[in-house]
């Protein structure tokens, strides 16, 4: 198994970093929807998750006042819970200049993530990890299904967990850092893998 894991990498590898300076270059300005992105991927999909971010972005709801779940179901798009992640969009907007102040902070991302999840309804620490990573930080894992069922292949984990506690989370993280040591590729670019491995695709 780790042999086709380290030849998957050594396939994909110019990519997977590729992806990874993108998401360090990204400005302050895209922190927002990027923020939204993450709020709207529970249970949903990547895809409808970033069309529905464009439809947002497109209807500027960063500046307007106007209600986010009407753009998130259509007969071409849906997102699960899109009653209740409405609302977790307005209030992370009204939010946004104190979610600002605390990246502003330079903390690290541990404890950037800890706030996060403390100060905005609708995150976990797997969609903290998520944002952050997307906005350049590192070495913080997003143990989504993908990523879980690998480990469960890799066989660090024995069974795919049925929930995640913050102490089970920590957990599973630490296993996956370590693993990430063993093979000798760094966790983001490992998870990243793991998600093309999943999907055919290096997505964020």
């Amino acid at each position: 198994m780790e042999q086709n894991i380290k030849l998957a990498y050594n396939r994909d590898k110019k990519k997977i970093k590729q992806r990874l300076r993108d998401f360090q270059r990204i400005s302050p300005r895209n922190y927002f929807y990027e923020l939204v992105y993450c709020l709207l991927t529970p249970q949903s999909s990547a895809v409808n998750a970033g069309l529905a971010v464009n439809l947002l972005m497109q209807n500027n709801f960063r500046n307007r006042k106007l209600n986010p779940e009407r753009y998130m179901y259509n007969k071409d798009l849906y997102i699960r819970f899109h009653k209740n992640k409405s609302k977790y969009l307005v209030e992370m907007k009204e939010k946004f200049p104190e979610i600002l102040d605390e990246l502003n902070n330079k903390a690290t991302g541990y404890n950037i993530r800890d706030w996060l999840v403390n100060n905005v309804k609708g995150l976990g620490y797997k969609e903290a990890s998520h944002f952050l990573r997307n906005i350049g930080y590192r070495n913080l894992a997003i143990l989504d299904r993908h990523i879980l069922r690998n480990l469960v292949r890799v066989g660090l984990l024995e069974e795919f967990p049925k929930s995640l506690s913050p102490k089970k989370y920590f957990e599973i993280e630490q296993k996956f850092k370590d693993y990430s040591d063993k093979i000798k590729i760094p966790m983001d670019e490992l998870d990243l893998l793991f998600w093309s491995i999943e999907t055919g695709e290096i997505l964020k």
